[in-house]
C-alpha cells in the first residue's frame, strides 16, 4: 500500500512502533489527514508531533512545520529519519552538506516533512520555494508564540498567517497552553478570525509527581533533592542568569554533572549545552528559563524550580518538560516571600496596560493559590483549567496531607500592625513588632508602643513567616512598588479585618520536611533494576556510537517495558511500545541478548514480520515445507521456497489452489500447495 493512502494505525505500528494511540490523538490526526484547519491544546508530553508527523504521512505533497527552536526541530528530524522517513530542516544551524541533502530530496519529490524556524518566512525566497515544492499542509508547533501578550512570543509568528493564506493549504496549529484568551489570539492571527476544529484535551499529566516547598535555605533544599536523583537527567530554573552559574557550580561540587544556561551567554555555548542535554544520560541544566521551549528530550525525570515562576502558565509548562515518555517523573518548586514580591513587582513595572497587569495578578495569585493550597495540589492546578479531578495521590499533599489550624485570629493581628504602621513597612519589621522585639527600627519609629507590640508571641518568627507568605498566597496582601515593597491590604482582607469571615492556614512544615531526604519514585522494581541499568548502558553504547542522544535509540518508557516484560523472542520485542519495524531491526537483537544473555537468531525476511499474525504463519508454512522438502514420501529430488516466497504467502494467505498456483509455480505448488492452504484454513479457523 503506497504511503500516502496508508491507514493511520498500520502507519502507527509500522513506522513509530505504537499500538495505540494516546487518548485524543487518534480523532486529532483524523481531522489533519483529512485536511481541516486544527487548533489542539494538548498537554505537554501528550503527544502532539505525532498528531502532524502521522498525517504528513497519510497525505500527499510535503507538510511544512514551523517550529521555536532549532535543538528541537534537529532531534524531531533525526527521530523521524531513525524511523525511516524522509524529514528534513532548513536552519541557520545546518551543515552545507545538511542544506543541499534536504533540496536534493525537494527536487526528487522524496521529502514528507520540512521544518522550518519562523524567522526564516521573513526571507522572500521562502515563500517562493514553498510554494513551488508541492506543500499540502502546514504545521505550527507551540502555537501560543503567536500571542503578543505571551511569555514566550516571537514576532515572526505573525507571519505564519499570511503563508496559509498565500499557499492556500490548511493548517495545523499545536500548543500546551493556552487559556481562552490566548485560543482567540492564535484563530484570529493564524485563521483571520474563522474558528477551526477545536480540540482541547486534558491537561492531566498523572506520571508527574507535584511539591512545593517554602524557601529554608533555598542552596541546601535543590542539592538535597538533586542528591536522592543522582544520575537522573534534570533541569533547575533559576530566577536570575547569576543564580544558574553558581548553583551549577554548587551541584558540580556535590558530584553531578550539571552545567548551566541563560540568555546572556554566547549562541554558540548555548548549543553546547543543548547538545550536551540532548545527547548526555544524567546530566543536569540549571538554568532561566531561556531554556525550554523546544526541549525534546523525553526522559528528564525532574525538574525543579529554585524561585517562584512567572504564572501558572509557565509553572504548567515547565513541569511539563519532566516525564514525556510517561514514567514517572518529579517537580519540587520553592518560593517565599521574596519571589512574591519580586514577581508582584515586574507585573506593577511593566509596560502592560492596566487590565493586563490585573490579569496577569490573577495568574500569579492562581499559582500562589497552588503554592498555599490546603488539599489536592492536582485538583487546583487542573481547577485553573477548568478541569475537575478526584485527588490524585501523586502529589506531596495527598503523600502527606498538611495539617490546617484557624489562622483568623494571626491574620487580623498581621493586618493590624500593617494597618497601624500606615502600610509602609515588609513583613520583617511587621513581624518584629508582633513578636515584641526592640529594634532599633522600633525603638526609632515608637512603635513599641502600638497596641499590636508583641501581641504575637504565640508564634515563633517562622510560623510568622508562614502566615504572611500564605497571607500573600491568598492575595490578603500585596508589595507595593511605590512604597518599596511594603505590604498593603487587598480588597479581600477586609472582610477578615472586620470579623466577617475566618481563614485555614497550613502550619509551617520546613524544618520537618528538609530534615529528610526526599523520597524517590523509583523508574522499576527492585528485583528489575539491574536488568533496567543493564539496558541503559547498551542503549548509551548504541548512542556514543550513532553520536545520537539515547532516547532516540529508545526512550526510558520502551526500556522499562522489556526489563518488566523481558520479552524472550523477537516476536514479543515487536509487542514492547515504542519498537518499531526498523528499530527492532536496527536493534532488537543487541536487547534481547542484554535480557536472555543470547539473541535470538532469524532470518531477514522473517524479522520484518516479527509481531504481526504473518510472522507465526511464516513459522508454520516453514514447519509444513520442511516436512515435504524431499516430497510425501522423502524420495524425490531437493525443492524448497525461497524466504521472500514463503513471506508472501503468509502476507497474502491465498485461499484456494489457482491463487496458490499462480503465486508459487507449477512444480511449488504441486509440491507444497494442499499443505500450505492447510496451514491457512487451520490459521483463519484459529
Amino acid at each position: 500500500m503506497p504511503r500516502d493512502t496508508a491507514s493511520a494505525e498500520a502507519l502507527l505500528k509500522d513506522i513509530f512502533g505504537f499500538d495505540g494511540f494516546r487518548p485524543g490523538q487518534g480523532e486529532i490526526v483524523e481531522a489533519v489527514a483529512r485536511g481541516e484547519n486544527v487548533l489542539a491544546i494538548m498537554p505537554t508530553g501528550g503527544g502532539k508531533s505525532l498528531c502532524f508527523q502521522l498525517p504528513a504521512l497519510m497525505r500527499g505533497g510535503i507538510t511544512v512545520v514551523i517550529s521555536p527552536l532549532i535543538a528541537l526541530m534537529r532531534d524531531q528530524v533525526r527521530g523521524l529519519r531513525e524511523a525511516g522517513v524522509a524529514a528534513g530542516a532548513l536552519t541557520s544551524g545546518n551543515t552545507q552538506e545538511e542544506t543541499d541533502a534536504v533540496w536534493d530530496m525537494l527536487q526528487q519529490g522524496t521529502l514528507k516533512l520540512l521544518y522550518l524556524a519562523p524567522e526564516r518566512l521573513a526571507n522572500g525566497g521562502t515563500q517562493r520555494m514553498l510554494s513551488q515544492a508541492g506543500v499540502s499542509l502546514i504545521a505550527v508547533d507551540e502555537a501560543h508564540c503567536v500571542s503578543q501578550w505571551g511569555h514566550d512570543f516571537r514576532p515572526d509568528y505573525l507571519r505564519i498567517g499570511e503563508l496559509r493564506r498565500a499557499l492556500d493549504v490548511p493548517l495545523a496549529a499545536f500548543t500546551a497552553t493556552a487559556d481562552a484568551e490566548t485560543q482567540e489570539e492564535i484563530v484570529t492571527r493564524l485563521f483571520d478570525g474563522v474558528a477551526p476544529s477545536t480540540f482541547l484535551r486534558g491537561f492531566d499529566r498523572p506520571n508527574i509527581h507535584l511539591a512545593f516547598q517554602a524557601k529554608d535555605g533555598p542552596r541546601q533544599q535543590i542539592l538535597s533533592f538533586a542528591g536522592a536523583r543522582k544520575g537522573q537527567s534534570g533541569i533547575v530554573y533559576c530566577g536570575t542568569r547569576a543564580k544558574t552559574e553558581t548553583l551549577a557550580q554548587a551541584l558540580r561540587s556535590e558530584g553531578h554533572s550539571a552545567c548551566h544556561y541563560h540568555g546572556g551567554m554566547e549562541a554558540e555555548d548555548r548549543r553546547a549545552v543543548e547538545e550536551r542535554f540532548a545527547t548526555e544520560d544524567g546530566l543536569i541544566v540549571v538554568a532561566t528559563v531561556a531554556f525550554g521551549m523546544g526541549v525534546d528530550k523525553p526522559d528528564i525525570r525532574w525538574v525543579a524550580h529554585a524561585d517562584l515562576p512567572k504564572s501558572i502558565e509557565a509553572y504548567y509548562q515547565e513541569i511539563g518538560r519532566a516525564g514525556r515518555d510517561g514514567a514517572p517523573a518529579e517537580t519540587l518548586t520553592l518560593y517565599g516571600p521574596e519571589d512574591i514580591r519580586l514577581r508582584r513587582t515586574q507585573i506593577d513595572e511593566g509596560l502592560a496596560p492596566a487590565d493586563r497587569r490585573d490579569a496577569d495578578h490573577g495568574r500569579l495569585n492562581a499559582l500562589l493559590g497552588l503554592a498555599e493550597a490546603l488539599g489536592c495540589r492536582r485538583q487546583a492546578l487542573l481547577g485553573y483549567f477548568d478541569e475537575q479531578a478526584e485527588p490524585c495521590g501523586n502529589c506531596d499533599l495527598c503523600d502527606s496531607p498538611p495539617e490546617v489550624f484557624d489562622g483568623t485570629e494571626a491574620v487580623r493581628k498581621a493586618l493590624s500592625a500593617a494597618l497601624r504602621t500606615e502600610e509602609s513597612f515588609g513583613a520583617g519589621h511587621l513581624i518584629d513588632i508582633l513578636m515584641g522585639k526592640m529594634t532599633d527600627k522600633i525603638s526609632a519609629r515608637g512603635h513599641d508602643n502600638l497596641p499590636t507590640f508583641g501581641v504575637g508571641k504565640d508564634l515563633s518568627k517562622g510560623q510568622w513567616q508562614a502566615v504572611f507568605r500564605q497571607m500573600m498566597g491568598h492575595d490578603l496582601m500585596r508589595p507595593d512598588a511605590d512604597r518599596h515593597g511594603a505590604l498593603v491590604m487587598t480588597d479581600r482582607a477586609l472582610p477578615l479585618l472586620r470579623g466577617e469571615d475566618t481563614i485555614q492556614l497550613r502550619r509551617d512544615a520546613v524544618v520537618r520536611a528538609t530534615e529528610r531526604r526526599p523520597a524517590v519514585k523509583e523508574l522499576v522494581s527492585e528485583e528489575d533494576a539491574p536488568l533496567m541499568s543493564a539496558l541503559k548502558a547498551k542503549r548509551r553504547a548504541l548512542a556514543e556510537a550513532a553520536r545520537a542522544p539515547a532516547y532516540v535509540i529508545f526512550p526510558d518508557r520502551t526500556l522499562i517495558e522489556m526489563a518488566t516484560q523481558r520479552p524472550r523472542t523477537l516476536d514479543d520485542m515487536a509487542r514492547i511500545s515504542g519498537v518499531g519495524a526498523k528499530k527492532l531491526e536496527r536493534y532488537g537483537a543487541a536487547f534481547l541478548e542484554v535480557i536472555n544473555g543470547e539473541a535470538e537468531q532469524m532470518h531477514p525476511t522473517r524479522r520484518k514480520l516479527a509481531g504481526r499474525d504473518a510472522g507465526a504463519l511464516y513459522d508454520a508454512l516453514m514447519e509444513a515445507q520442511a516436512q515435504l522438502v524431499r516430497g510425501p514420501e522423502g524420495m524425490d529430488k531437493p525443492l524448497s521456497c525461497s524466504a521472500s516466497l514463503l513471506a508472501k504467502v503468509a502476507e497474502q494467505r491465498p485461499g484456494c489452489e489457482n491463487t496458490m498456483q499462480r503465486l508459487l509455480g507449477d512444480k511449488k505448488a504441486e509440491r507444497f500447495g494442499p499443505a500450505f492452504l492447510a496451514v491457512l484454513r487451520d490459521a483463519q479457523g484459529a
